[in-house]
């Protein structure tokens, strides 16, 4: 379909305006209400001990949970791309799940599953506290990102195939070494890509935590919560603001981490493409034959090609 300049000029002005309705414009708003009284007053607020232990509980939580979505969301992976098991298009649905369902639902549910009266509930007895607690808020945090890992391996192990495995597995390979030598080099830029996407949804969950938190802080109120907490608790907006600024310093380190893994991604995959391209050319061109490589008959002081090759 061919589109005229002025539609196309037309749709990228919309496009720009939806942008910076939406996006553009509350984030600077938040930006200047967060430095209005100065940097200063800025560094203030995100230094006290509530903002600061809000940060390190949110990092924290993040140490916890990405080693846990890699090592289980690279086998779940392997066992989708790879295995043929009945009930697998359910296990598809279920790492789907935390896509559907509402963060807040989440966190309903885990109150009634690890809760006073729960069907677990029961491990409060022994002193060990989930619900309102640090454990709490890891388990919800997993929950919202168990797809991330598994989406962004699972294609590239159907891409890659098997006939590298399959060739490690005939060289007298064992599993672990095909895995570590064979799966994981090429996986790692879909598994790098999955762990930044991790890490960025666990830094801004507030959903799911907000049910299952005490919101006390220093003992489980994350940097969301403690936004939350300023602006509807303490009436502190300035407060909030600075938090939130806070909150999206981290993002954005993230989202530059995401764009570079992304373009490294990308050059690798260009990169290994031109390689290919290049060695099979060369080939090409060894294969081709040359007056030196022909047989010679050597007559006298001269060296004669045979007739025929």
């Amino acid at each position: 379909m061919k589109v005229s300049p002025l539609s196309k000029y037309l749709l990228r002005g919309i496009a720009l305006l939806y942008l910076l309705i939406l996006l553009v414009v509350p984030v600077g708003v938040i930006f200047w209400r967060s430095f209005e009284h100065g940097l200063g007053q800025f560094w203030d607020w995100i230094t006290t001990p509530a903002a600061i232990s809000a940060l390190q509980l949110s990092l924290i939580i993040v140490v916890i949970v990405v080693p846990l979505n890699v090592v289980f969301g690279v086998a779940t992976a392997l066992a989708l791309a790879r295995g043929k098991f009945p009930g697998k298009g359910v296990l598809q649905a279920v790492v789907d799940l935390p896509f559907a369902v509402s963060p807040v639902v989440v966190g309903v549910a885990l109150i009634a599953l690890w809760g006073y009266g729960g069907w677990f509930g029961g491990v409060e007895n022994i002193g060990f506290r989930i619900i309102f607690g640090f454990p709490g808020l890891v388990l919800a945090t997993l929950f919202v990102t168990l797809p991330f890992v598994v989406r962004e391996v699972e294609p590239v192990l159907r891409e890659i195939g098997t006939e590298q495995e399959q060739a490690a597995a005939t060289l007298g390979a064992n599993g672990r070494q095909t895995f570590w030598r064979i799966t994981l080099p090429a996986i790692k830029w879909g598994l790098t890509y999955g762990i930044v996407l991790t890490v960025a949804r666990a830094l801004g969950e507030y959903g799911a935590v907000t049910m299952v938190s005490s919101n006390y802080p220093g003992i489980s109120q994350t940097l969301t919560l403690l936004v939350s907490s300023r602006y509807t608790d303490d009436y502190n907006e300035f407060g909030a603001y600075a938090a939130a600024t806070l909150l999206m310093f981290v993002a954005v380190l993230v989202l530059v981490a995401m764009t570079y893994v992304e373009h490294r991604s990308k050059q690798r995959l260009a990169d290994a493409s031109s390689s290919y391209v290049d060695s099979d050319e060369a080939d090409e061109i060894d294969e081709a034959p040359t007056l030196e490589s022909l047989p010679v008959a050597k007559h006298g002081k001269h060296s004669i090609v045979k007739e025929g090759v």
